[in-house]
């Protein structure tokens, strides 16, 4: 376990996503690419998967969170940072460990894009078949 005035750093990835997360103890302050957290993440939805790690560990409101995020969309930018901040969690407090492995948390999600294949409109589709 990490002492008290200890800054926790850790990395997440979605698809092409990448986030760095320092975590540090505060008053549940996160900030996004230096932006407040409801303003970089407008809908509800992308929030509450942020927010999953601190309410299944009940630590919600003990850390500040500072992200950095590049690449990607919003969800897998979403993605990438719950998977920073429960890495981070993971490693504050070994006890939260087998708790965030349960839920998933702590899986790196490997979906990502399918590369278009020569031939093909795009990774799958075809062009249309002509038979005459």
């Amino acid at each position: 376990m990490a002492d008290s005035g200890s800054v926790m750093g850790a990395t997440g990835r979605r698809k092409n996503a990448i986030a760095r997360v320092r975590l540090a103890n505060g008053t549940g302050a996160v900030s996004v690419n230096k932006r407040p957290f409801e303003d970089y993440f407008k809908t509800e939805t992308l929030r509450t998967i942020i927010m999953q790690p601190f309410l299944i560990t009940k630590t919600n409101g003990k850390y500040d969170v500072k992200v950095i995020v590049s690449g990607g969309g919003i969800a897998g930018q979403a993605g990438a940072v719950r998977l920073g901040i429960s890495r981070a969690l993971a490693a504050i407090d070994e006890t939260l460990k087998k708790l965030l492995r349960t839920y998933g948390f702590l899986t790196r999600d490997p979906r990502a894009k399918e590369r278009k294949k020569y031939g093909q409109k795009r990774a799958r589709k075809r062009f249309q078949y002509t038979k005459r």
